[in-house]
């Protein structure tokens, strides 16, 4: 089977999306399809600029091909992040790849072209069989435009993959049928998390205390200018005696203003321990470091309906404990009281009591973590992922 995997991305980016994106691609690669990653040729950062080897900076296998198409990239031209200016160039550059990847695709024979971007496979629907179209959602498009492009594409496509149930039964209200809907959560690349450092010997490497109790955050402090709870996390902790919090990304400035705000608080400086922004392959040494890994997200649509977070299921197979906010889609992967410990979104007095009972209690944070990564190495993998999802495609085809 030969697969076109089309991203509107950056690569690499300091993003999520560009290690699930690299890690699928892998992972579909892993269970025999023949599979070419197709990118707009952008504008990096500097220091993103500097990596010329992706496969090595996001840890994965070379076993498939990348390959970068024309864009007119003017982003980073526009001064400041938002705007009419900022909008333009963002459909502009979004419209050129597109058409590049159309013409490309026109002579370029596949039994699957998949993307995440709805405005990639609903152009691909113009000259290509909805049979060999596989979309894969992340969110349900809001306003009159998003929400006509997703009804025509989950209408359009083959098959239509959702990370959580949520976004499934949103996506069969937008016209997509039940039988070509396939939820598929995010997960975990299981070679990524063999041969785990020991807790001491990855304190050791990020010059972090051996000694203390740390409640870390790993991954982005912002999404799509979205809070995702750090705030109240640092609030939790400064209820708990003798806690630490291990920060791990960025981008700096927020992670500096966190930094303020934990001094506000009365708090050590010694015990904000943070890492910024790490490589991918670094993350796992990270999470190793800690005693408990916080997902304190707050309540809003995104994050309680549609988020598959790769952060739970790295939380997962990292063998630590987890607390993290009680939201539909985090209840769909961990249980509470079984695999996690789940409280109430922004309520800081229930977080901060559970962090303290996880802190009192070694065996619990144990057991938790052990259900945890049972679970995650059992039911999300990518290989199984790509498997479930190449199995729908081959229902559709």
């Amino acid at each position: 089977m030969k697969l076109l995997y089309i991203a509107d991305i950056r690569l690499p980016t300091e993003k999520a999306h560009g290690l699930q994106i690299m890690q699928n691609c892998e992972a579909f690669a892993q269970t025999g399809a023949d599979v070419t990653l197709w990118i707009p040729r952008r504008i990096n950062t500097p220091e993103l600029r500097a990596i010329r080897d992706v496969w090595r900076h996001y840890g994965t296998t070379r076993n498939f091909n990348l390959r970068r198409l024309f864009t007119l990239d003017l982003l980073p031209l526009v001064p400041g992040q938002g705007g009419k200016l900022a909008a333009l160039a963002f459909y502009l550059q979004l419209g050129t790849f597109t058409l590049a990847a159309v013409l490309r695709a026109l002579f370029t024979p596949a039994d699957v072209y998949y993307s995440r971007d709805a405005a990639v496979i609903l152009a691909l629907s113009l000259v290509k069989p909805g049979r060999r179209l596989v979309y894969e959602a992340h969110r349900l498009n809001a306003g009159r435009a998003g929400r006509w492009m997703q009804r025509q594409v989950t209408r359009r496509a083959g098959t239509v993959v959702a990370v959580t149930k949520k976004l499934a039964d949103g996506l069969v209200e937008r016209g997509a049928k039940p039988e070509r809907v396939l939820v598929a959560h995010d997960g975990i690349r299981r070679e990524r998390f063999a041969d785990l450092p020991s807790q001491a010997e990855a304190r050791a490497a990020l010059g972090w205390p051996g000694d203390a109790f740390i409640v870390g955050y790993v991954g982005r402090l912002q999404t799509l200018s979205m809070d995702k709870g750090v705030g109240t996390l640092i609030a939790a902790l400064a209820q708990v005696a003798g806690a630490s919090l291990g920060l791990v990304g960025g981008p700096d400035d927020m992670a500096e203003a966190f930094r303020a705000h934990w001094l506000a608080l009365g708090l050590e400086v010694e015990r904000f321990l943070n890492a910024g922004q790490v490589a991918p392959e670094r993350v796992p040494l990270c999470l190793s470091a800690l005693d408990v890994c916080a997902m304190p997200f707050p309540w809003t649509t995104h994050f309680a309906y549609y988020a598959s977070p790769m952060k739970i299921f790295e939380y997962m197979a990292s063998g630590r404990a987890i607390v993290a906010s009680d939201l539909p889609s985090t209840a769909e992967v961990v249980t509470h009281g079984e695999s996690a410990l789940l409280t109430p979104p922004s309520d800081v007095a229930a977080l901060a009591a559970a962090i303290m009972w996880l802190r009192d209690d070694p065996a619990l944070r144990e057991r938790l973590a052990a259900q945890a990564l049972h679970t995650v190495m059992t039911h999300y993998t990518w290989e199984s992922r790509a498997a479930a999802i190449l199995a729908k495609v081959n229902e559709a085809r």
